[in-house]
């Protein structure tokens, strides 16, 4: 495997907690400038902490970001869209921060549960932990808290709105073309998606009440990768370029 001439798509959820069951709340990811992101309506409750540090709440079986509602596709539909826009890069490396122990376990336990999981493997090479990474990059610098949110401030001088999966994928994409890593170094902390183990929830059917949101909408999964948009169901992404 070539790291010089991966590409490279940097990825982020937001959850409805942080327990083994927890729901995927916002899918995002970044190339370049070509960006994903989607927002699914949960199938359990938002934790108060998670909704506190997110600004994410369900009422009446809509979902709000900051008490504004937000449209979302369901989970599935959001999954069926990130393999499209993974597949507008060749076979990628999936970069993400603090991934292996946290977001792979929730992606993972997803694409299981709907059947996705071989033929998203197929459409990547693998992912990389950028916490690992960074702490081998920076073990002589004298930094004291490895959390993307301080890396940034403390490597690139910037704060931004973390805990926004969009926002925190388009920082964490600075920031890992500032720290430069080196093909081996790259090389080191890729991993598959088998080495995470994960148990599969069956969750229960998204309420009928749903289809408030998306009922203009046709009722089958469709993705449409044209003029560089991304369509998910219930909602138009925009690719910029």
């Amino acid at each position: 495997m070539d790291s010089e001439s991966l590409s490279t798509v940097f990825f982020d959820l937001e959850t409805t907690g942080l327990g083994p069951s927890c729901d995927i709340v916002q899918l995002a990811a970044v190339s370049g400038s070509h960006t994903l992101n989607l927002f699914m309506l949960p199938r359990c409750r938002m934790e108060p902490e998670a909704s506190r540090v997110t600004g994410f709440k369900v009422r009446r079986h809509r979902l709000f970001l900051h008490h504004r509602p937000v449209l979302t596709n369901s989970l599935k539909e959001a999954l069926v869209s990130f393999i499209t826009f993974l597949s507008m890069f060749g076979r990628p490396l999936l970069v993400g921060h603090n991934i292996r122990r946290f977001d792979c376990l929730v992606l993972a336990r997803a694409l299981e549960e709907f059947g996705l999981k071989a033929i998203f493997q197929a459409g990547v090479v693998g992912f990389l932990d950028s916490l690992p990474l960074a702490r081998q990059l920076l073990r002589d610098s004298g930094v004291q808290s490895f959390k993307q949110e301080n890396l940034v401030k403390t490597v690139l001088g910037i704060s931004y709105a973390a805990h926004n999966a969009l926002a925190d994928v388009e920082a964490l994409q600075k920031l890992y073309w500032s720290l430069r890593p080196t093909a081996s170094q790259i090389q080191q902390h890729i991993f598959s998606l088998d080495s995470v183990k994960v148990t599969v929830t069956v969750k229960p059917a998204r309420p009928p009440a749903q289809g408030n949101l998306c009922q203009h909408f046709q009722k089958a999964v469709k993705i449409v990768v044209d003029s560089g948009e991304v369509q998910g169901f219930g909602c138009w992404t925009k690719i910029n370029k």
